[in-house]
């Protein structure tokens, strides 16, 4: 995620600052999973509503943890707006595109493509395309429109996750 984000802060032309922003938010945007059992992280099946909550508050717990680390505002910012949607629909704010910070997202639609691309202990890994063709079809609805277009243009031109899965 924090290789894709930098990227994508590139191709955007983002300044430097805010391109190291987005590099440590995106290494540190699910921290707050840390806070969650093993078994909860690993359950195969649907979440019940406290369990749902407990994981829809992981943005929060992990902008927490880089605001007491010092991490710049912007990436602290950017890591609780992970999966906001510009519409108002995503977590744990309900943010619309207006109020999201550019580095959210950013972070936002590449821990979307990262996330559907690798297995997941509730579901199946989809693979880059399937990932990138969600991105396309919701670019404007979910996710920013000129993020997107950076994002598949990355990928046109040969950008790949690490093998760790960890781009």
């Amino acid at each position: 995620v924090s290789e894709l984000s930098k990227e994508i802060g590139i191709k955007l032309k983002k300044t430097e600052e805010q391109v190291e922003s987005l590099k440590i938010a995106g290494k540190i945007h699910d921290a707050g999973m840390l806070s969650q059992s093993v078994e909860l992280l690993n359950k195969p099946g649907p979440l019940m509503k406290l369990e749902r909550q407990l994981i829809f508050d992981h943005p929060r717990v992990a902008y927490e943890l880089a605001k007491k680390a010092c991490l710049p505002e912007s990436s602290a910012r950017a890591v609780l707006e992970h999966h906001e949607k510009i519409d108002g629909s995503g977590y744990p704010n309900g943010l619309t595109g207006e109020r999201m910070s550019i580095e959210g997202k950013i972070l936002a639609v590449a821990e979307v493509v990262a996330a559907m691309s690798f297995y997941r202990p509730y579901r199946q890994d989809y693979g880059v395309r399937f990932a990138l063709k969600e991105i396309e079809v919701n670019s404007g609805r979910l996710y920013d429109t000129e993020v997107v277009k950076a994002c598949l243009q990355l990928f046109n031109e040969g950008f790949k996750f690490n093998v760790n899965g960890i781009g």
